[in-house]
């Protein structure tokens, strides 16, 4: 029997339920919802989480897409799941957990005595090191941003070409491998031995379909690669930045991009104008260096000095 909160399961079954975080300010208890799905055959032991920010919710639509096409009874090994990890920033679509006003993927390990952020980073954190494989679900906050994997265990890493691996299982066709800041749950699971990836599922606003689909099959292509179930996965060559030029605005005003996500640009090429109301040009910005187009804002309107995107650079294919 496998258990994960309420949720109980024997080899060969599923079950969901709520793993107890703590309580909300009436008191009564803050339980996230969790899934055990367990396979009627041993094997490895992947934990599966999804919008520890708040408003990230492209990984909800990959659990609530990926996890009812799952039979228990076809998998080896076990899936541990927590669909939503940041509770309260969940409830009022926000990034940040209003608890306590903190970024959710900063607070790993967490402390059990902690506060609201800490303490759910501190149970899932638990849930995690039960597992072989780590993956957790975000995207690109609210701007836009191509579907990618992250790798945040630093190249120095004793575990970076396994976090490497997995992530070219997964497949989103790009990745991004630079080592990332301190309390990312896929910098602290590597340091415990376990090989973690981030993958960043687009940006948007609500949920993009086309990157929950991605989604979905990155999910699928680990289960595949990693034996939990039959059938071979071939990754494809991946696309690698090692590193981001992020450019703000010279000016107030209008910005219009010259670039779509995802094109090549060299360095000199126009990558945006910014204008004012009148459609007069008041800036043009180049690429400082060659790279992949790989985020940008979302509104038009922009402040001196306010970000509007960035460009993947130092890349290469592996």
């Amino acid at each position: 029997m496998t258990t994960l909160g309420t949720a109980s399961a024997a080899p060969g079954e599923m079950d969901t339920g709520r793993l107890t975080v703590g309580e909300s300010r009436d008191g009564s208890t803050v339980g996230l919802p969790c899934a055990v799905v367990n396979g009627a055959k041993d094997g490895k032991t992947l934990y599966l989480q999804a919008a520890s920010d708040g408003d990230e919710l492209n990984g909800v639509g990959v659990v609530s897409r990926a996890v009812p096409q799952l039979d228990p009874g076809m998998l080896s090994g076990t899936i541990l799941v927590v669909g939503i990890v940041n509770y309260h920033a969940f409830q009022v679509a926000e990034h940040r957990n209003p608890i306590d006003d903190t970024k959710m993927n900063r607070a790993y390990p967490g402390d059990e005595n902690g506060t609201s952020s800490e303490r759910i980073a501190a149970a899932t954190f638990e849930v995690a090191m039960r597992a072989d494989l780590i993956l957790d679900l975000h995207q690109g906050s609210t701007s836009r941003m191509i579907d990618e994997v992250r790798v945040r265990c630093g190249r120095r890493h004793r575990l970076h070409d396994e976090c490497l691996q997995l992530a070219k299982t997964f497949g989103c066709g790009y990745v991004f491998d630079q080592k990332g800041p301190q309390g990312q749950l896929a910098r602290v699971g590597p340091n415990e031995g376990i090989p973690t990836i981030d993958p960043e599922l687009g940006g948007c606003v609500g949920w993009d379909e086309d990157s929950i689909t991605a989604g979905v099959e990155g999910v699928f292509n680990v289960l595949r690669g990693y034996g939990f179930l039959d059938g071979e996965t071939a990754p494809d060559r991946q696309v690698r930045a090692r590193g981001f030029d992020q450019y703000g605005s010279p000016s107030g005003g209008l910005v219009r991009f010259e670039v779509d996500l995802g094109d090549r640009v060299s360095a000199g090429d126009l990558l945006f104008e910014v204008t004012d109301v009148f459609g007069e040009l008041k800036a043009r910005v180049t690429a400082k260096n060659d790279g992949i187009f790989w985020r940008s804002r979302r509104l038009p309107q922009v402040a001196t000095g306010e970000y509007v995107c960035s460009v993947g650079i130092n890349i290469d294919t592996y």
